[in-house]
Order: structure tokens, then C-alpha cells, then sequence
């Protein structure tokens, strides 16, 4: 196991997340100044990340459930790094679709600071979809 990946080891509390446009730079966050969420990287070579928006409601009528689904990314899977990335083979994921896939994240890691960028892709929260990523920042528990 090489040093890169055990400086990921331990529990890392979300700072921030945001979405930025490839062609203006332009950045927003999506789920409000201070989205809530955690990432775990064990030595056994599991990660599970749960991230929720800033603003939620108690889900007591089926549009409030639907808003709460669209606010949350939660995923755990086996992982491996590659270079400047973790790829993660998804064994359960809120989004049905991800299981069994690949999940490829970029990272850089500076002491008890880590940021994490999904790749470039059509960004599904702004109309048109333009090209965009997700960055997620971040510090160490």
C-alpha cells in the first residue's frame, strides 16, 4: 500500500461543495453555503461518502421526499487510487443506477485539507446542461 493511499485513511467532514462551468470558470453552490456530509476512507480499502444540501424539510408528503432524494449523493463501494484519483467500484449507492459501476474521483491532498473534483460532464442543475464538474472539499476529523 503506498503512502498516497494511507494519508487518505480516516474520516473526513465536508467544508464545501460546488459546481463549476468548464468554458467561464463560473462556480455556485448548488446545495447552499453549508452542505452537511462525510467521507471515509478505511484501511480495508472501503470509502462511503454521504453529502446532503444546506436547506431540508422533513419528508412528510411525497414532493418533500422527492426534494430530500434530489439533495443527497451517498455511495460506498471497495476503492483503489490511481495516480492523483481514487476509482470506486459501487456496491450501494441512493442512485440505483450507480451500483456495479465505476466512479471515478481526481484528488489532491494537502495535510488535513483534501479536495475532491468529479471529471468534466454534462452538468445535469443548470438548463442546458453545459460542461461542468463537482468540487468537494474537505477537512480531516
Amino acid at each position: 500500500m503506498s503512502e498516497r493511499e494511507t494519508r487518505l485513511h480516516g474520516s473526513w467532514r465536508l467544508v464545501s461543495m460546488e459546481t463549476e462551468l468548464q468554458d467561464s470558470k463560473e462556480r455556485s453552490q448548488p446545495w447552499g453555503a453549508k452542505p452537511n456530509g462525510h467521507l471515509i476512507f478505511g484501511s480495508d480499502g472501503r470509502m462511503m461518502v454521504l453529502v446532503t444540501a444546506e436547506a431540508r424539510e422533513p419528508g412528510n408528503t411525497d414532493e418533500r421526499l422527492l426534494g430530500l432524494f434530489r439533495t443527497l449523493m451517498a455511495y460506498t463501494g471497495r476503492y483503489r487510487i490511481d495516480g492523483n484519483r481514487f476509482i470506486t467500484k459501487i456496491d450501494s449507492s441512493w442512485n440505483e443506477a450507480w451500483n456495479g459501476s465505476e466512479q471515478e474521483r481526481f484528488y489532491k491532498l494537502d495535510g488535513d485539507t483534501l479536495e475532491v473534483s468529479t471529471a468534466w460532464m454534462p452538468n445535469p442543475l443548470v438548463t442546458g446542461n453545459p460542461i461542468g464538474r463537482a468540487v468537494l472539499n474537505f477537512r480531516r476529523e
